[in-house]
C-alpha cells in the first residue's frame, strides 16, 4: 500500500486494509473521472480500466448484485447476469440507487467496500490482464490492483457477465 492511499473514499480505504488488499492509490483530476475521459487523460487501455455496476434484483424485499467489467465491455444484465443470479427480472440500479447503496461517488463507485451482504460478480475478461482501475469511492483517486487481489473481497464469483463492445 502506499502512503498516498488517504485520497481514497474512507470506506474504500478501510476496505482495502482490513482485507489486506495490495494496490496502488491513483490520483484523478475530478472532471476526469468518468470512464472514456480517464482512459484519454491518463494514456490508460480501456481493457485495463473497469467499471462496477449495480444490478437490481426486480423482488421483494430489493436485492443487489455488485457487477464488476471492463470498460471495453458491456454489462449483459438480460442474459448472463440473469443466469449467474438464477433470477430473470432484473435491471440497472439508479445513480441515485448506487449512490446511497454504496456511500460512494458516482464516477468512483467501486466493488471494494460495498455492503458485505451484497453478492458480487466480476466477469472473467478482468482477469486477462496484469493490473487492472478500479474507482476509489470518489472522483478524486482511483485504485490499481492485481486482478487476484479481488477474490479477497467477501461474497465475490468470477462469471462470464459481459459481452464485448
Amino acid at each position: 500500500m502506499q502512503a498516498d492511499s488517504s485520497i481514497l473514499h474512507p470506506r474504500v480505504r478501510e476496505a482495502l486494509e482490513s482485507l489486506q488488499i495490495r494496490f496502488d492509490a491513483l490520483p484523478c483530476d475530478p472532471s476526469f473521472a468518468d470512464t472514456a475521459e480517464f482512459c484519454a487523460r491518463y494514456g490508460f487501455a480501456t481493457g485495463e480500466v473497469c467499471n462496477t455496476i449495480l444490478v437490481v434484483v426486480k423482488k421483494e424485499p430489493r436485492e443487489y448484485v455488485g457487477c464488476l467489467v471492463r470498460s471495453d465491455t458491456k454489462l449483459d444484465v438480460n442474459h448472463r447476469v440473469a443466469d449467474a443470479v438464477a433470477f430473470k427480472r432484473l435491471s440497472f440500479a439508479s445513480g441515485e440507487e448506487t449512490a446511497a447503496l454504496s456511500g460512494m461517488e458516482i464516477g468512483g463507485v467501486t466493488l471494494v467496500g460495498l455492503p458485505a451482504m451484497m453478492p458480487l460478480l466480476i466477469d472473467e475478461r478482468v482477469f486477462d490482464s496484469p493490473t487492472v482501475i478500479l474507482g476509489g469511492g470518489n472522483r478524486t483517486s482511483k485504485i490499481r490492483l492485481a486482478p487476484a487481489e479481488l477474490m479477497k473481497l467477501p461474497g465475490v464469483r468470477v462469471a462470464a457477465i459481459a459481452v464485448l463492445r
